[in-house]
C-alpha cells in the first residue's frame, strides 16, 4: 500500500503501478486535481498540510509514502515526515524526491538561504 503525499492529477509512477501494487492513496491541496489521478485506487483525502500537518490515516496504514517534488513547499516538513513516520508499517520506506529547479515565489524561506 502506497501513500502519496503532496499529490496532485498525477502521481509520477509507473503506469502498471494501479496494477501491481496494493492500494495507492494520496493526500494533496486540491480535491478537484486529485480526482482527475487515474492512479489513485485507494481514494484521496484533500487536505492542506501547512494549516495542519497531521495526516488523516490510521497509524501503521502504508509500506511506501512518496513525496514527489514538494517537500520544499511544506512549513512544517519535520513534522509532516513525523507523521509519515507514523502512517507506515514497521520496515516501512519513505521516498522523497527533490527537484532540481526552484519556484522562489512557492518555496518556503529555509529552502531559499
Amino acid at each position: 500500500d502506497i501513500l502519496d503525499i503532496c499529490s496532485s492529477w498525477v502521481s509520477h509512477y509507473p503506469l502498471e503501478f494501479p496494477k501491481t501494487m496494493g492500494k495507492i492513496c494520496a493526500t494533496g491541496m486540491n480535491g478537484l486535481e486529485l480526482q482527475f489521478n487515474d492512479q489513485l485506487t485507494g481514494g484521496f483525502e484533500a487536505k492542506d498540510l501547512n494549516e495542519d500537518p497531521k495526516l488523516p490515516y490510521p497509524d501503521a496504514s502504508f509500506d511506501v509514502v512518496t513525496v514527489v517534488v514538494s517537500i520544499d513547499y511544506l512549513v512544517r516538513p519535520i513534522d509532516v515526515l513525523k507523521e509519515v513516520n507514523r502512517v507506515l508499517r514497521p520496515g516501512g520506506k519513505v521516498i522523497i524526491s527533490q527537484s532540481n529547479r526552484c519556484f522562489p515565489t512557492k518555496a518556503i524561506k529555509m529552502w531559499l538561504k
